[in-house]
């Protein structure tokens, strides 16, 4: 499909640069096929949902995976930034670094406090391992396992996205603001944002409602930032993430399915998950492994009943996703009453429900 399709206009002043206070008191558009565009507010969740219906978060947590240092070579030094974005040993992250001609392979990056290497408590070194395209390395680090682990949380900066970091630089309160309060399994680059609008008071009134929440697992990547510069969605290739679905959580899921309740996914990522591990029988299975998974519409869903999601980037992998699952024009119409009411974008923006569209 040409991309030109999933492109529209967005003022500045809709992108959000600070959370909703509290998180549950940001608005909500509600977008059913054939109905009226509804706005409601992400507290009245439970209330849009039935008893015996399942909400599936992405429990993964970000880490601190920016970081600043200069590369070495034949004694002569250049700044250079680094965004880590899946690890692939206990020693090496795949990652992108800007500028990234300045890097071959063989290069060693020094980060944190370079100034004095004697004290090497205070920085962190690496080895260009190998060098791909579009600015992305692999490094193999001189630490491994929690070693590095706590020399990343050292040294590094928590990740903005470009369309935040433009406006404003990290500050204390992204510690905590760009987290969900149940981020568990280290790794990710980027927060599951539709989560971060949950509070313990809302999981409180879910749970009265009876509606289940299960966890699964993907390390948001750095390519979630990156536009789409083919024309083509054809000619677009996604970045692998690692995830997790675990055999009781599948089971559960399809419990659910089998009761008649539905399964609603938390954010893109627990989506774009779910739908790796599902078969065409619409049964989830156990998946431990990266997935590129790219959907736009005329995707089949398998997995997921509902969509929970914030706004998103115009020609973004994001906004084909949430195209394919409600459909491009709904979606269209739905974006456009939001930028006309005012309505918060991107990831300390405004959430949507979605249902999918009606498939002949």
């Amino acid at each position: 499909m040409r991309v030109d399709l999933f492109d529209f206009e967005l003022p500045d002043e809709r992108i959000a640069l600070r959370p909703a206070q509290p998180r549950d008191a940001a608005r909500m558009l509600l977008v059913r096929p054939g109905a009226a565009l509804d706005d409601r507010i992400v507290r009245e969740l439970p209330d849009l949902l039935q008893p015996g219906d399942a909400l599936v978060f992405n429990d993964t947590r970000v880490i601190p995976a920016q970081l600043f240092g200069e590369r070495v070579r034949d004694g002569v030094s250049a700044g250079i930034g680094v965004t880590l974005h899946m690890r692939e040993a206990a020693d090496r992250w795949r990652a992108f670094v800007r500028p990234a001609k300045k890097i071959v392979a063989g290069d060693r990056i020094l980060f944190g406090e370079t100034t004095d290497r004697a004290c090497l408590i205070a920085g962190l070194a690496a080895t260009v391992a190998e060098k791909g395209e579009a600015g992305e390395v692999v490094l193999a680090f001189d630490l491994s396992g929690p070693a590095l682990d706590e020399a990343i949380a050292r040294v590094g900066h928590i990740p903005l996205p470009p369309y935040i970091a433009s406006k404003r630089g990290e500050d204390e309160r992204d510690r905590t603001d760009y987290q969900t309060i149940y981020a568990r399994e280290e790794g990710a680059v980027a927060a599951p944002t539709a989560g971060l609008h949950f509070t313990p008071e809302l999981f409180e009134r879910l749970d009265a409602r009876g509606i289940a929440r299960h966890f699964v697992t993907l390390h948001v990547g750095a390519g979630t930032f990156l536009p789409v510069k083919a024309d083509d969605t054809a000619d677009h290739r996604m970045h692998a993430e690692r995830g997790e679905v675990t055999a009781e959580t599948a089971d559960a899921l399809n419990a659910v399915r089998a009761r008649g309740g539905r399964v609603v996914a938390v954010g893109t990522t627990s989506l774009r998950l779910l739908e790796s591990a599902a078969g065409e029988d619409r049964i989830i299975r156990p998946f431990n492994a990266p997935t590129s998974i790219f959907i736009t519409p005329g995707y089949r869903f398998r997995a997921v009943d509902a969509l929970m999601t914030n706004f998103h980037l115009p020609r973004s992998t994001l906004f084909m996703l949430v195209s394919a699952f409600a459909g491009l024009e709904t979606m269209r119409a739905a974006y456009e009453h939001a930028i006309a009411s005012g309505y918060r974008f991107y990831s300390y923006g405004d959430a949507s429900l979605l249902y999918p569209a009606e498939i002949a």
